[in-house]
């Protein structure tokens, strides 16, 4: 069976920096932050980190009543993001109805905010009495993925990979292999979030959020420098329309891209604490995917989220892997972390950073941490023709991915 290429045709976002690919961009290249303090993290007793990056409010009203009554932020961020990648890429109602594109979207868990609704009821006198029947739809592990077909009418496959930190890279590369194979012509990739106490109470609690920025949010993250101390989380969703060079082609589709290899590994010698060779390991083999090798590749965007060990871990590998050949950089100092969406709105920016012929610089580095050396950090936006890079993205509990792209020419 011939192997399908496969590329991208459309993208859609909606981040801390603002909503639409556009907002997102803008706000890349010219360096902003979109971490704030958060007067709502402030309330809760012990929480040590007070910022996180919002997304804007997503007005949704268009979306039939009896669709959007089951979703939360959550799925409003997807659902935006996945309209904004169709009518890029020109697609339709007739395709999405028609069986030929699929979806594989994610968040990393069910709806926070609804969990925390409903359990503040619940616990007054341990009723269901008044328990909404559209609970569930909020809560359930597929939420976004499904709600999004729902809204969209997308009658193809429809995939729902949680896997915390890498839900959206293991998105985009299980919609490659889709696609790959043959089983779809197209798929909408990636991940979505909302942020809540919660959310930044589970990094805290295992000292691995930021707290020593709350006075100045714009300074932290503060990936691979001396002064990080610690993730910061943010929201919103990230989208990629992946499609087989074939039907692009047939559509006249303008192409912005193109993957050229996945790969997704499990590191089991620690659930929290990641592994330079599991990491290393992940990257050659999604360069061995792509038939390509390390001097190949243009430019590395990291996942590095500004913890002490992940930090270390991942630019260890890197050197192992390119040397300092090729240039690295991250864009967590501007975004934060937005977890199940981050690989999406990553890949997205690598996607114009290719297209424009521009590598942007990891923000709030200062000092380099020694212990993060051996590689070509980017501290400076650099203009130069890129053909390929590779994006990365790893989770607690092990789930790594890598992920090759190209610019199509």
């Amino acid at each position: 069976m011939a192997l399908k290429r496969v590329v991208v045709t459309g993208m859609g976002a909606v981040s801390c920096l603002g909503r639409g690919v556009e907002a997102l961009w803008a706000g890349l290249v010219a360096g902003r932050s979109g971490i704030t303090a958060i007067p709502a993290l402030a309330q809760v007793m012990g929480l040590r980190c007070l910022v996180g990056g919002l997304a804007p409010k997503v007005d949704c009203r268009d979306i039939p009543r009896q669709r959007r009554r089951t979703m939360s932020r959550m799925s409003f961020y997807a659902v935006a993001a996945c309209r904004e990648a169709l009518d890029q890429a020109g697609v339709g109602p007739d395709i999405c109805g028609s069986g030929r594109l699929g979806l594989a979207l994610a968040a990393s868990a069910g709806s926070p905010e609804t969990y925390e609704e409903f359990f503040q009821d619940y616990l007054q006198d341990h009723s269901i009495e008044r328990t909404k029947s559209t609970l569930f739809f909020k809560i359930m592990n597929h939420s976004v993925a499904a709600n999004a077909a729902q809204a969209l009418g997308v009658k193809g496959r429809v995939l729902a990979p949680a896997a915390a930190c890498s839900t959206a890279g293991q998105a985009i590369g299980l919609g490659y292999e889709a696609i790959l194979l043959g089983r779809q012509d197209m798929m909408l990739c990636g991940g979505a979030d909302e942020l809540h106490p919660l959310t930044v109470a589970s990094f805290d609690i295992i000292n691995a959020a930021s707290t020593h920025f709350n006075e100045n949010p714009t300074q932290t993250p503060r990936p691979f420098d001396t002064r990080r101390d610690g993730t910061v989380c943010s929201e919103g969703g990230g989208v990629l329309l992946l499609e087989s060079l074939e039907s692009a082609r047939a559509r006249g589709a303008h192409i912005l891209a193109e993957i050229l290899g996945f790969a997704t590994v499990t590191d089991v010698t620690n659930i929290s604490h990641p592994d330079a060779s599991s990491i290393e390991t992940c990257m050659r083999q999604a360069l061995v995917t792509a038939e390509l090798g390390p001097d190949a590749m243009d430019y590395v965007n990291a996942h590095a989220t500004a913890t002490e060990s992940g930090d270390i871990a991942e630019a260890q590998a890197i050197g192992r892997v390119f040397g300092q050949a090729t240039p690295v950089s991250c864009l967590k100092g501007h975004l934060g972390h937005s977890l199940a969406a981050s690989g999406a709105l990553e890949s997205i920016a690598l996607v114009r950073m290719l297209g424009k012929g521009l590598i942007l610089a990891t923000r709030n580095l200062d000092e380099l941490d020694p212990r993060c050396g051996g590689i070509e950090h980017v501290r400076k936006a650099v203009s130069r023709p890129l053909e390929r890079a590779l994006k990365n993205n790893f989770a607690l509990g092990g789930v790594n991915t890598s992920i090759v792209f190209g610019r199509h020419a």
